[in-house]
């Protein structure tokens, strides 16, 4: 309380001099519309500016929780676009969604893989294929309690059932391992009606994937060895290089297909 006395007394000049100040301000500011006006619009300003910048703060802070909202809600409607255009084995097949992200991934090498970050322990297991929003991504060969390993689509040991949307023409995908935006389609019987630009599929006669994941546009396509199938030239929709959020699909009938093959 001594401390607090003394304070006051040694600074009384500063203090009456900033009551003085105030109060003419004050009185000034009631009797005068215009300075009032003026005084609000800056203190309104001064306001907006630190919401909007306690706002952007609170975003940037927020924007974890937010793409995780968005990665559930395009999980959600994934589901609904797959389950609904299921026509492979039979239309009651349903699929199980799981989101992820990519916490590794190589695609310089001919055996690229992919590290996400779910596992076992949310029920993820060998053999189940993963996509994006832009379309296939690779097959799950590897998993542990809480991360999973994807054989990429740019691996050479990968090789994947696709087909020509606009027909019931399919062959095997592979990549030869050299641009990271091409894959090659082969076995396309020669009489097939492409052209340049048509976009490729999944062929749906796998327990991995549902037909009509989409995989990327034709670039070329020429005649192989045997004169009698063609070759296409795949690019990719997409960019391999630069992947986070990613989608898990299950066939939840996937182990009672794999027991007809035993």
């Amino acid at each position: 309380m001594k401390q607090i006395i003394y304070f006051l007394l040694r600074n009384k000049n500063f203090l009456l001099f900033l009551f003085l100040f105030l109060l003419s301000i004050f009185i000034n500011y009631r009797s005068n519309s215009y300075t009032s006006s003026k005084i609000i619009n800056s203190s309104n300003e001064v306001l907006g500016y630190i919401y909007n910048n306690t706002t952007d703060i609170k975003n940037y802070f927020n924007l974890v929780n937010e793409n995780e909202k968005l990665v559930n809600e395009n999980k959600f409607l994934r589901s609904i676009i797959i389950n609904n255009k299921i026509d492979t084995i039979t239309d009651s097949v349903n699929y199980n969604i799981t989101g992820a992200h990519v916490i590794k991934n190589s695609f310089r090498l001919t055996r690229n893989y992919i590290t996400l970050d779910v596992g076992k322990k949310i029920g993820i297991k060998e053999d189940l294929g993963v996509i994006s929003s832009k379309g296939i991504i690779g097959v799950i060969d590897k998993v542990s309690t809480n991360y999973s390993r994807v054989i990429s689509i740019l691996n050479t040991n990968l090789n994947i059932n696709a087909k020509i949307k606009t027909s019931n023409h399919f062959g095997t995908l592979n990549w030869d391992g050299e641009s990271p935006s091409y894959v090659q389609l082969k076995d396309i019987p020669k009489q097939a009606n492409i052209k340049i630009g048509d976009t490729i599929t999944t062929g749906g006669n796998s327990f991995i994937f549902p037909k009509g994941i989409l995989i990327g546009s034709i670039k070329s396509f020429k005649l192989d060895n045997s004169q009698n199938y063609l070759e296409l030239e795949v690019l990719l929709f997409n960019d391999m290089s630069n992947i986070n959020n990613v989608y898990i699909i299950e066939n939840k009938a996937i182990d009672e297909i794999k027991s007809l093959d035993e």
